[in-house]
């Protein structure tokens, strides 16, 4: 093989490294660009994701993918109408909440799921209302996680929780609502315990009385 020859593999060598090179870094500038609009988009729910999956590529293919199915859906704001009447049942539920704490957290779940249908958002299950929660309302996600797992036990029947956990998952669904309601019912953000403290009147799963 002449000199010539071999010059001429190595520029062709060179030019062809050059362009892989520069392929894998338009390729990992593109991947940064997406995990940077996942983050902003997610908050913390992308560090949460991160931790879930191990690894920021994992995290980032599973936010894109609830991404993706978000953007699909055409998601409407609640009328006027709609909005008093939610708004007037919420109240009716949260009153309720100190005589009948339990009764009080399954119906704060099913307004929210009303709400969520209403609006457009899938409904069929937990996991799909949460993946909405957490590509439009991730500030609150955690919030509905935490609140279901409460729910979850009372229905159970198996016991494990307090009143101040039926107090925290209440408050955790009404963080949720007041988003899904576009701040109709931040209004009604007053302190649970405002009543516990004067009277201690809200009673234990079990019907005690926690005085």
């Amino acid at each position: 093989m002449d000199t010539t020859t071999v010059i001429i593999l190595v520029l062709v060598a060179l030019v062809v490294i050059a362009l892989l090179a520069g392929a894998l870094m338009a390729k990992q500038r593109r991947d940064q660009a997406k995990r940077s609009e996942l983050r902003d988009r997610f908050g913390p729910e992308y560090d949460r994701a991160v931790q879930q999956h191990g690894s920021e590529d994992k995290a980032a293919r599973d936010l894109g993918e609830v991404a993706k199915a978000r953007d699909k859906l055409d998601i409407r704001p609640l009328t006027p109408q709609q909005q008093q009447r939610y708004d007037a049942e919420w109240l009716s539920v949260q009153t309720a909440f100190v005589d009948a704490p339990e009764n009080a957290v399954r119906d704060a779940d099913r307004l929210v799921g009303e709400v969520m249908r209403d609006r457009g958002y899938p409904v069929e299950d937990f996991e799909a209302k949460a993946d909405m929660v957490r590509a439009d309302h991730p500030e609150v996600a955690e919030h509905y996680r935490a609140a279901t797992a409460i729910r979850q036990r009372t229905e159970a029947g198996s016991g494990g929780y307090t009143t101040e956990d039926l107090r925290q998952a209440f408050m955790h669904y009404r963080a949720l609502f007041a988003e899904l309601l576009e701040g109709e019912a931040g209004r009604h953000r007053v302190d649970l315990t405002e009543r516990e403290r004067a009277g201690q009147e809200v009673r234990g799963p079990a019907g005690d009385d926690n005085r």
